[in-house]
């Protein structure tokens, strides 16, 4: 024990779980045998079941080094250092091995024996008795229960025959030899035995029922005593009361007759003599005839004959006993004889005796299982099944025919309902209450699971035996489909196991959910799903899919998983790995070979549904492999003969597919080479449920594994069939792909990735010979082996990085929507919407980033371009050079920009977190949308520049005149300055003032006061429109040219066409005929409203007219009829928008150009500037110090410069406020905002609001965003501290300013200096030039002292217009002012497309400028908008997300008044998904809403209050508020 490194595990025993747990050797690590490992890689062969696992063998590498073990020490050592559930599972693969397996097993310290019964308890057998060979029905029985005769072999002193190499050869055919028993020849087989002389090894004999084949007849197990009998005294004894027969193997065995007086027993006895060595004499003969009752034809003796011969001589003496022989003793019967004995039983400890009887107490009394799971089970029985129904009813609606689909829904629950209170209202039956009350200890627990399993295998075997004959007769005179899916379904009904005791224990979980917290029923259960989950860690299978019902009980999976979670270490991460196959094609034998796991195999009961099973990985892998358990998820055969005789059968088999292999990390398709039909029919199963994977971002691992191959000589010689596979896989797709409406899928490949050579496993047949007594094939060991080294490989690789609880949603998310018809993904599935809403952020933080740098370049190029001529030192440009320059840059901004939001996309997506594979088929989306943001943002800017270039050029004129005037005006002040100096006399300044009017009215006459020309706006808005309307043909230029643009807009614009709705894209028809054209006219009602904003803005800035104002505006418009096309306002509605907006705006504009005018008069703006020439005049000749008047001048010309850069600044830190301050989740992706607008909505609870929300949703989402942003604002004068900051940033620039050009520079003239310091700031602030030229002329002032006074003076206007903003308290005002309005900003954002569902009109919530698709979360009852029964005019309680799942249809002007099925709503609205809604509660918010305000509605809409289903009109507030909270995923 101590050179095997077990004497550890002599106290503490080795378990199942460590033995199966994932480690190094798993991978094929750690080769090297060392005496302490030789122990784990004997099991870790044992349980791959390779033939070989014997021949593991420590090679020293020093000769001196004699530490070699037998194969039968290192048996022998392992059984006595293992728990009992090891021993079963060693004893199981042995048997599958045809090894001998321990029947008494000797411990040498204590010198006790101890009969492994327990461990022989779950060995069953097949096999079929010659007798029966013509029926062809197979016996299955558990071998400690059977009556078999056991024959044993013993040695007494010397034998020179080798007693086990004869057994091996007497249980063998010729054809087919196995040495099922150690000997002296095998690997290690001579090395001298250390502790296993004493050791009675077991193994049988079964007949297949061929008698060309069968040694015997009937089954027989043959016993081995290991060692010389005289040693074993006790165990000879044992074996003569227990055996049919004893055949003793002695040379002499007159010399050792003491023994052979003192045997006691019925058994016959036999010698067995080699001639060669010892010749039998009549006197020996007499002897044992009288004194051991040994009969002369029983002494065997084996003379100048050869091993067959003698061989055949046993193998007759055998038969003839096992034919004979009335002493049959079942193995279990042995346990009594052992404890007179003096014998140890295994089963004897108190852990295994009480669970033992717990487990008696419930199957003992089970006579007819239908019965018991009535009375016992009832929870599970056809309530639950037809929940299951009602479940999948509520996906599809199916057989709601002429009812209401809302009306249906709610009598669907109310049934629901019921049944719960059905099952409510039965009590915890005696065998659950037994169940629920099994042992907290982990030993005992496992102990009453595995009697549970064998008694209710047991039950099955019995029950199952004759049904399965009937079947069978059935089947074999052709009978009516009917009956045998009647027998089929009696089959079913008779099978029980333990996952019913589960399921019902799920059931009464589930049940006592639906009743209130407090409730003690509710209390009772809560302890269920610890149970459940404790089993799970423990190694123990649980049913995930309910194979009966064909339902997933998800409440109780959730609660036990949610309990798993906190058992485990919380950040515990798992893998997943599904076998999917035909029925009995090898999938859980091939499962058990992989992972040693054992699922419901026996008794007939293939695996219904899907079990779950936990895997431990062994620490030192636990990094290697990213994962802390290993999930294996075995299904039921898809095509099973159980499902066969359903309807539903093809329905089921896609179900559990998809659901499987969406769970999956890695998915085994299970194939059997002989049965290529059934192989097609499995393969199209999975090639939808890949295709629906791939739609979900999803992509499993795939291999396909083909069992029974025969020729396995090369991997190469498979290359065709390889080639094959890949053709029909491609042919399947592109069939599937068409029915699930995927016509861009032609390949597998695209639907994940496949490598033909490494994906395809060629896996030879389990067993090498005829069973039952064929060993496994050594082939099938190694193949499955590296098949699994393959999947350990493959989780390395895997990039998910998933808990327990992404699989508990993905588990919810995916059995939600496998339950549709068609496979339907819901956006409401947590952990997509939880990537997507994620994916958004990111992308609207980059993309407000991208417009934040844009914004602060526009506002720095606009006043660049404002500046040209008055800081630009570089004359011999143009103006236009400039903007060839600037638009240059811009280009090439803009590429970094949206490289840069492209760039973070590619990393986004590159992650390995956050679930980004889930959402990958929205990339492109968001990379069209990084293009699609770069376009817009060019075409601002171009109009921007090009718009400031013009302005720039159209003051030109004006600015040429002003300055000509004060260079006039300058020139003549000095000509008089120099006049009064040479007069010589001292001038008072009455007399200066004189001189100087004089001056003042001779200029005047001589200077020409041309002034600006007067333009005829509306004549210029007219050719604006003309232009903009120019292609659109003859029709719209004679509309034009019947209307006086002067004459437009004068009175309110109302939409004359009323038929303009019949061409309208995909409008339903409504009962009230003017309603499309209210909705149209509330839509050009907008568009006036942002135009008249506009118009207003522009006349308070009170600059000139420009024709760019006009263009602008017909931008705007022309940009919202585009957005919004599916309203598709028709031409001439149009053309009569646009003249009553150029209306407006050429009276508007006319009036702003005329006081333009007005204000710029040349001689008028002279007169103004008179006095300040006049005191300019009287300091130049007097000498007065100009500085402080010069500098303050200065800082009142930039004072306004300087609050234009702060509103200019303002409205991007407003949206940053907005978007990272407190509350910016609410604006952080336009799912979060419905949210948050809903939530408010029904905080507050007035029809009033959700009027204005249903009916003109833009203007209630513009209004609602520039109340939160002024609620925003509000706190802590937060708009008053951003207006500071910048006030200071701009004040310290201009210091700074001031500060370098006096320190650094030697100018002194003070025009080159203020020159130099409006250069500094020229692309800050904008200098108006006449009041800068008026700064600058007849200015001597000293340049240092002027500095000084500046920097006083911009100190005192940082005072004054601090105070300023202290004073002004209307946030809503000064938002309005902002050029850039935050409010627009955030609509934008916020509303995104614009869509709305073509039947409810919820609002789009998808991310991004360009998406392919639209989707909300949310849609509501028909009857909230106004629509209604067009017999009835009663409003309309349909949700389209419950009509697109049932056979209801619609009619719209776009399905030609023809009525056209919701279910294929996408043939007329393509860009469209709207989610089939299964849950009643997911719309609870606007069942809510419409039960409240239904009589307001109606009324509202001019139509009769709707039918309120019963169960709307109990929901309360806190119902609609936590549908809300459910549907967005919000906590």
């Amino acid at each position: 024990m101590q050179k095997l490194g077990l004497t550890q595990h002599f106290e503490e025993k080795l378990s199942l779980n460590a033995v199966l747990s994932i480690d190094g050797l798993t991978l094929g690590k750690n080769h090297t045998v060392t005496p302490q490992s030789l122990p784990w890689c004997f099991l870790k062969e044992l349980m791959r079941m390779n033939v070989s696992a014997r021949d593991v063998k420590y090679t020293p590498t020093d000769k001196k080094d004699h530490m070699k073990v037998n194969p039968l020490d290192l048996i022998t050592a392992l059984f006595l250092c293992s728990d009992g559930f090891l021993q079963q599972e060693m004893v199981q693969k042995m048997s599958m091995c045809q090894f001998a397996v321990p029947l008494l097993l000797p411990n040498c310290d204590t010198e006790q024996t101890t009969l492994m019964l327990w461990a022989l308890r779950d060995i069953v057998k097949k096999f079929r008795p010659s007798s029966q060979a013509d029926s062809k029905s197979i016996i299955e029985e558990r071998i400690v229960v059977s009556d078999i005769p056991m024959v044993s072999f013993v040695r007494l002193g010397e034998s020179s025959l080798s007693k086990s190499q004869i057994l091996n050869k007497l249980l063998s055919n010729p054809q087919q030899y196995n040495d099922t028993f150690v000997h002296h020849d095998m690997e290690c087989g001579d090395v001298p035995r250390q502790i296993s002389d004493g050791l009675v090894e077991i193994s049988w004999y079964f007949p297949c029922g061929n008698r060309n084949i069968d040694i015997f007849t009937k089954p027989v197990a043959v016993a081995n005593l290991r060692g010389d009998i005289r040693s074993f005294e006790t165990k000879f004894s044992f074996l003569c009361q227990t055996s049919a027969a004893v055949y003793i193997f002695c040379n002499e065995l007159d010399a050792y007759s003491e023994i052979l007086e003192r045997r006691t027993g019925k058994a016959e006895l036999f010698q067995v003599v080699d001639s060669q060595k010892n010749k039998i004499t009549e006197n020996t003969l007499r002897k044992l005839t009288t004194e051991f009752s040994i009969k002369p034809t029983n002494v065997i003796v084996k003379e100048n004959e050869n091993d067959a011969e003698f061989v055949k001589t046993l193998q007759s003496s055998v038969g003839d006993i096992t034919e004979t022989s009335p002493n049959k003793l079942p193995i279990e019967n042995m346990a009594d004889v052992a404890r007179q004995s003096g014998i140890l039983v295994d089963e004897d400890s108190d852990e295994c005796q009480s669970a033992r009887k717990t487990a008696n107490e419930i199957t003992r009394n089970i006579k007819d299982t239908i019965k018991f799971k009535d009375e016992q089970l009832p929870l599970q029985g056809q309530i639950w099944k037809e929940l299951s129904q009602l479940e999948k009813e509520r996906c599809r609606l199916r057989k709601a025919g002429g009812q209401e689909i809302e009306h249906y829904k709610s009598s669907l629950k109310k049934r629901e309902i019921e049944l719960r209170e059905e099952q409510q209202r039965f009590e915890m039956t005696k065998a659950i209450k037994n169940i629920t009350g099994m042992s907290s200890s982990k030993v005992e627990r496992s102990y009453f699971l595995k009697w549970m399993q064998i008694n209710l295998d047991n039950l099955s075997r019995q029950n199952l035996s004759d049904l399965r004959k009937q079947y069978k007769e059935l089947c074999q005179n052709h009978p009516e489909k009917k009956d045998i899916a009647d027998l089929d379904r009696q089959m079913c009904d008779c099978s029980l196991g333990l996952e019913h005791f589960l399921r019902e224990l799920g059931q009464l979980y589930e049940a006592a959910c639906s009743l209130p917290e407090d409730s003690p029923q509710r209390k009772q259960m809560e302890h269920l799903p610890g149970l459940c989950a404790q089993m799970l860690l423990d190694g123990f299978p649980i049913e995930l899919v309910d194979g009966d019902a064909s339902n997933i009980p998800l409440k109780w999976i959730s609660a036990v998983l949610t309990e798993l979670h906190t058992l485990v270490d919380s950040n515990s991460k798992i893998r997943v790995v599904t076998v999917l196959g035909v029925q009995s094609t090898g999938k859980s034998t091939l499962l058990n070979t992989m992972f040693g796991v054992q699922f419901a195999v026996s008794s007939g009961r293939c695996t219904r549904g899907a079990f779950m099973l936990l895997i431990k990985v062994n620490k030192d892998l636990k990094e290697e492999l990213k994962c802390d358990f290993i999930m294996v998820i075995d299904t039921e055969g898809l095509k099973s003969p159980e499902l066969a005789q359903l309807d539903d059968s093809h329905e089921h088999d896609n179900e559990l597919a998809t659901l499987v292999i969406g769970l999956s990390d890695v998915t085994i398709i299970n194939m059997s080479m002989e049965n290529s039909t059934e192989m097609k029919d499995i393969l199209q199963i999975a090639v939808h449920a890949f295709i629906r994977m791939q739609e979900v971002g999803k992509k499993p691992i795939c291999h396909f594994v083909h069992q029974n191959v025969s020729d396995m000589s090369a991997h190469d010689n498979n290359m065709r069939d390889r080639k094959k596979l890949l053709e029909q896989l491609n042919e399947m797709t592109q069939a599937a792909a068409r029915m699930e409406k995927k016509e861009n899928i032609t390949k597998f490949t695209d639907v994940m990735e496949y490598d033909p050579d490494t994906s395809s496993w060629y896996i030879p047949g389990l067993w090498h010979g005829t069973p039952p007594m064929a060993p496994v094939n050594a082939g099938y060991s190694e193949a499955v082996c590296d098949f699994k080294k393959s999947l350990m490989q493959d989780f390395i690789k895997c990039q998910s990085n998933d808990d327990i609880t992404h699989f508990l949603k993905w588990t919810q998310s995916l059995w939600e929507s496998v339950k549709f018809e068609k496979f339907i993904f819901s956006f409401r599935n947590s952990l997509v919407a939880d990537a997507y809403s994620r994916l958004c952020s990111e992308y609207n933080g980059w993309e407000w980033n991208f417009q934040k740098e844009m914004y602060s370049w526009i506002v720095s190029s606009e006043t660049k371009m404002s500046n040209f001529g008055i800081t630009d030192l570089n004359p011999q440009r143009s103006i236009r050079d400039v903007l060839k320059y600037l638009m240059i840059e811009a280009s090439e901004k803009l590429s970094l920009g949206e490289k840069e939001i492209q760039d973070n996309l590619v990393k986004y997506f590159e992650k390995q977190d956050g679930h980004v594979s889930l959402v990958e088929k929205y990339r492109e989306d968001f990379m069209s949308s990084a293009k699609t943001l770069r376009r817009e943002t060019q075409n601002t800017v171009r109009n921007n520049l090009h718009g400031a270039v013009e302005i720039k050029e159209g003051m030109t004129e004006l600015n040429n005149i002003k300055s000509s005037q004060a260079k006039t005006m300058e020139r003549k002040v000095l000509a008089l300055l120099q006049t009064c100096r040479q007069k010589k006399t001292d001038l008072s300044d009455k007399k200066l003032q004189e001189e100087f009017e004089s001056m003042w009215e001779e200029t005047l006459s001589e200077i020409n006061f041309s002034g600006l020309p007067r333009r005829d706006v509306a004549q210029d808005a007219f050719l604006m429109l003309s232009g903009n309307l120019s292609r659109r043909g003859s029709h719209v230029n004679s509309i034009l040219v019947r209307n006086n643009l002067v004459d437009c807009g004068k009175t309110d614009f109302v939409v004359k066409s009323v038929h303009w709705w019949q061409n309208a894209e995909g409008l339903a028809k409504h009962m009230d005929h003017y309603h499309h054209r209210k909705k149209l006219q509330v839509f050009c009602d907008d568009i006036i409203t942002q135009c008249h904003e506009l118009i207003t803005q522009k006349v308070e800035s009170k600059t000139d007219y420009h024709d760019t104002d006009i263009k602008e505006l017909l931008n705007r418009i022309d940009e919202t009829i585009k957005q919004y096309k599916k309203r598709k306002v028709n031409e001439e509605c149009e053309i009569h928008l646009k003249l009553h907006i150029c209306g407006i705006a050429a009276r508007e504009f006319q009036k702003m150009h005329n006081q333009f005018i007005v204000s710029n008069d040349p001689r008028m703006c002279l007169e103004q500037s008179k006095n300040k020439y006049l005191t300019d005049f009287k300091d130049l000749f007097h000498n007065r110090d100009q500085c402080l008047k010069k500098a303050e001048e200065f800082s009142k010309l930039v004072q306004p410069a300087v609050q234009d850069y702060v509103t200019k600044m303002i409205g991007p830190d407003v949206v940053d406020e907005m978007k990272t301050g407190k509350g910016s989740e609410d604006y952080s992706t336009r799912t979060s905002f419905q949210f948050s607008v809903l939530k408010q909505l029904l905080t507050d609870g007035e029809y009033e609001k959700y009027r204005k929300y249903i009916r003109n949703y833009e203007k209630f989402v513009k209004d609602w965003l520039f109340d939160q942003i002024v609620q925003q604002l509000s706190k802590d004068s937060r708009l008053e501290k951003s207006e500071k900051k910048h006030l200071s940033e701009i004040v310290k620039i201009i210091t700074d300013a001031i500060s370098i050009r006096k320190t650094h520079s030697t100018i002194e003239c003070i025009k080159t200096f203020i020159q130099n310091i409006c250069s500094a700031l020229g692309e800050k602030l904008v200098f108006p030039k006449d009041a800068l030229d008026s700064v600058m002329i007849l200015n001597s002032a000293n340049t240092d002292q002027f500095a000084d006074y500046l920097t006083e003076f911009v100190g005192e206007m940082k005072q004054t217009v601090t105070s300023e903003y202290e004073q002004r308290t209307d946030i809503k005002e000064r938002l309005r002012s902002l050029p850039f309005k935050p409010q627009d900003n955030m609509f934008t954002s916020q509303f995104g497309c614009g869509e709305v569902c073509p039947f409810c009109s919820a609002p789009c919530e998808a991310g991004g400028k360009e998406h392919a698709k639209h989707f909300t979360s949310i849609h509501r009852p028909q009857g909230v908008s106004g629509w209604r029964n067009l017999k009835t005019n009663v409003l309309w309680t349909n949700i389209c997300s419950s009509d697109v799942i049932s056979d209801a249809t619609f009619r719209t002007s776009l399905t030609g008044d023809k009525l056209h099925p919701y279910k294929d709503y996408q043939t007329y609205y393509p860009d469209w998904i709207i989610t089939g809604d299964s849950s009643i509660e997911a719309s609870d918010y606007w069942k809510y809403v419409m039960a409240t305000f239904n009589e307001t509605i109606a009324k509202d809409t001019d139509a009769l209050p709707a039918d309120i289903p019963e169960d709307w009109k109990v929901l309360t507030h806190d119902d609609a508020m936590k549908s809300l909270k459910n549907i967005f995923n919000m906590k």
